[in-house]
């Protein structure tokens, strides 16, 4: 029996070192180089974003902490896209994000941020799976791209649809939570449940 015990620890310490052996680490010196483990050698942050991009799994560790500051690394590689080139969020998005730190709401709005994204995500990948082997990119006039975007306009305008019917149920949700934790915190305050 006992045995029996130890096989299936040892079973389960290797299936956590195998993948903890998949992630890869990289480490943050004092001097603000990075170091990946898995080559021994010194990166940018230009080689994080594109493990990022490859969909490459890894975390960053603090190299004299061991603290991990993968959040950080990412925040920086998004401060580097949005200075440089064309940025994607607005001044507005921006302050309407700051806002929510320190908000009631701000669970939730990370929540709801979250889901979308993954929403969208997965919305382009069913798009780029739907139009693949239409696209041939040696043999592809401008006349061939407006047949085939005249062709894909149903299929975007039925992904666009399950996209906001997505998005329409996430926010549904999120009002739900919202009015669940207003009746727990007010319950004389008319939010929660009535009691007969």
């Amino acid at each position: 029996m006992v045995t029996a015990r130890r096989g299936k620890a040892e079973k389960a310490s290797e299936s956590d070192a195998e993948q903890a052996a998949s992630v890869r680490v990289l480490k943050k010196y004092p001097n603000r180089r990075l170091y990946d483990t898995q080559t021994s050698s010194y990166i940018t942050l230009a080689d994080v974003k594109k493990m990022v991009l490859d969909g490459q799994a890894f975390e960053v560790r603090d190299a004299k902490t061991a603290e991990d500051i993968t959040r950080s690394i990412l925040l920086q590689i998004i401060l580097e896209e949005e200075t440089g080139g064309v940025p994607m969020f607005s001044t507005s998005a921006l302050s309407q994000i700051i806002r929510f730190y320190g908000h009631a709401m701000q669970g939730v709005m990370g929540s709801y941020l979250e889901q979308n994204l993954q929403t969208f995500t997965d919305m382009q990948a069913r798009f780029a799976e739907q139009s693949k082997g239409l696209y041939d990119p040696k043999n592809f006039t401008p006349e061939m791209w407006t047949q085939f975007m005249s062709g894909q306009a149903p299929m975007m305008q039925g992904l666009m649809g399950s996209y906001l019917e997505q998005s329409k149920n996430l926010f549904v949700q999120m009002q739900e939570q919202v009015g669940k934790q207003a009746g727990a915190l007010f319950p004389l305050a008319g939010f929660g449940p009535t009691k007969k």
